[in-house]
């Protein structure tokens, strides 16, 4: 059943709270990628365990495959049945349009992100739709997310090397971050310190006193896209700082596939899928458990 409007501007309101107490406290949401029913389970089952307020998010290909609303419900129906602090974030929504119909849907985070749709999008193409999303979000109080430009990566797993020195050409600025954030009135800023989306041969390095830089110069939320294969104390060093949300999606993809080829090899005569699910849910919930400790999140949700 779909929420109301006042239902999802309530969550809209505790999402919020939330964040603004991720930021003062210094702890950071993982935002955990939604792939089916059962990594919805298996971060479900973390958040529960860790007693953590989570992120789920979803970005054009689920939503595509899912549908805005069931994607929604879904969650809402875990979020009784577990009783977790559990949030849905849609991912790089490539269009005002996209973003808007996610506002409509019930979405607490939304991310605009004009330059991975295309990537020779100008400066004033990005801020001008960026502005009508977040004008858009006022009807129901979500929180909007954005950066300046393209970011790198995909979230597969690669076969390359990270090219730092080209990479660096897109890291954020403590002045292009600030003329961003005043220019558009996002509440979170996506940056880029040497984090990108996917999983390399060699794991992934960030500039933490250039984030540091960042933090200084904005008064926004800060997120982390492309958090896998990212070693753990970044993480921590990158939450003291004051990043408050975090994106994961490859680690958990990684660990889903490897552990369902092995169950098959392992259970070549069983048919009833069902059973199959449970030591796959596991090892994705373990891989979400590893990152709310990463993230200082345990024992931070809000009583219900």
């Amino acid at each position: 059943m779909p929420l109301t409007l006042r239902q999802i501007r309530d969550n809209c309101q505790k999402a919020r709270e939330t964040m603004d107490r991720a930021r003062a406290e210094h702890f950071a949401l993982g935002a955990f990628n939604l792939d089916n029913q059962e990594t919805l389970i298996a971060v479900a089952n973390a958040a529960r365990k860790k007693n953590a307020p989570v992120l789920v998010e979803v970005s054009k290909g689920e939503v595509d495959a899912i549908g805005l609303d069931n994607i929604r419900d879904l969650v809402e129906n875990y979020k009784a049945e577990y009783g977790v602090e559990i949030y849905v974030n849609l991912d790089h929504s490539p269009t005002v349009e996209d973003a808007i119909a996610g506002i409509e849907a019930g979405f607490e985070f939304i991310h605009i992100d004009i330059s991975q749709a295309n990537h020779d999008a100008t400066d004033e193409d990005i801020i001008a739709k960026t502005k009508e999303v977040v004008a858009a979000a006022k009807l129901t109080g979500a929180l909007v997310e954005a950066e300046p430009h393209y970011f790198g990566g995909s979230s597969n797993v690669h076969q390359e090397n990270i090219d730092y020195e080209e990479i660096k050409k897109t890291f954020s600025t403590p002045e292009g971050s600030k003329a961003f954030v005043d220019a558009t009135g996002i509440d979170t800023f996506a940056a880029a310190v040497g984090n990108l989306h996917g999983l390399y041969p060699v794991p992934k390095a960030l500039d933490l006193e250039l984030l540091s830089r960042v933090r200084a110069a904005i008064n926004c939320n800060i997120s982390l896209h492309g958090g896998s294969g990212t070693p753990g104390h970044y993480f921590i060093e990158a939450v003291k700082i004051g990043v408050t949300k975090v994106n994961i999606n490859s680690d958990m993809r990684m660990a889903y596939r490897t552990t369902l080829e092995q169950v098959l090899a392992e259970n070549k005569s069983e048919y009833a899928v069902i059973k199959l699910m449970g030591t796959v849910i596991g090892a994705v919930q373990e891989v979400v458990e590893s990152k709310i400790d990463m993230f200082n999140s345990s024992n931070k949700a809000m009583p219900r």
